[in-house]
């Protein structure tokens, strides 16, 4: 019973502080909302940008085309070889008479034209159509096929692929990089603002002490300031990121840049960001509240 008289005092203290220094409060607690605003803004991006490069990983191909002159057994050999390098995912073959029957099938013009083409006078190349595991190593697979017998030429839009990937690596490292250094100046603040308290309340502190209050329930009710602080800066950020998606979501069509960047969607999205942009609220202003009983309470 002593402990919840103990905790449920904490927390009171801990709330009550929050109002007494309503000033210095509302100062950490703005600082907290527009960090998490941005730090919701960063995750969003995160989030969409990656699987923005899922899907277009997935769209990735190397097009393999074959010598005009080769045979049945040149494509099975080829094949095999392809089988046998570690970054192939999947293979589809089409030969040459596959490709003249899938384009006819698509145009009155190209049926006209191509008619009348048997399999020696068939212009068209037997061709692989080859999806990889890691695009990173797209290039580098692409340059080994090109060594392979009976290869003609392979396209995988050799330059773009790499600079997309090099991009989008780039945009996903910056956001945890600012998420980092927003939680680290919100947990600055919020320690001042603890400072500032301990500071104000140093002659009841005292009175604890030589009473034989233990050092953790002089701690705890701080603790528990910071909590509360770093929590009520998260409201806002949460609703603005809940609310705020979904109407961009509606009003976008669920695409970014005219259907170019498929928009993840809200439903489970928005509930996962909230969660965290509370989490990070509470355990930033605890962690802030921490490094400032640490330094500067002295018990």
């Amino acid at each position: 019973m002593k402990a919840f008289r103990i905790l449920f005092r904490s927390i009171n203290d801990g709330l009550r502080s929050v109002f007494r220094n309503f000033s210095l409060s509302i100062a950490s607690i703005l600082c907290t909302t527009i960090t998490l605003i941005l730090v919701s803004i960063a995750i969003l991006i995160s989030v969409n940008v990656n699987s923005f490069t899922k899907d277009l990983e997935k769209d990735l191909t190397i097009i393999v085309f074959m010598d005009r002159d080769a045979t049945s057994d040149d494509a099975t050999k080829l094949e095999n070889k392809l089988n046998n390098l570690n970054n192939v995912d999947t293979i589809e073959y089409e030969s040459k008479e596959d490709v003249k029957a899938e384009m006819m099938g698509e145009s009155d013009t190209f049926s006209a034209i191509m008619g009348s083409w048997d399999e020696s006078t068939n212009p068209l190349q037997n061709q692989f159509t080859i999806k990889v595991k890691d695009v990173e190593d797209l290039n580098k697979t692409a340059k080994t096929i090109e060594k392979y017998d009976k290869v003609d030429s392979v396209q995988y839009g050799e330059g773009m692929v790499e600079k997309m990937v090099s991009l989008f690596g780039f945009i996903q490292k910056s956001t945890i990089v600012i998420v980092i250094a927003l939680i680290i100046v919100t947990a600055f603040l919020i320690s001042n603002t603890i400072k500032i308290t301990i500071f104000s309340r140093r002659n009841e502190i005292e009175i604890m002490r030589l009473v034989g209050t233990g050092n953790f329930v002089i701690r705890l009710p701080f603790l528990f300031e910071g909590f509360f602080l770093g929590i009520i800066g998260s409201i806002i950020p949460i609703l603005i990121t809940i609310y705020g998606y979904m109407l961009a979501y509606d009003k976008l069509g669920g695409y970014l840049f005219s259907n170019i960047i498929k928009m993840v969607k809200p439903v489970t999205l928005v509930f996962y960001v909230a969660a965290i942009l509370l989490v990070i609220g509470a355990v930033v202003g605890m962690v802030g509240s921490y490094r400032s009983v640490r330094k500067h309470l002295k018990i």
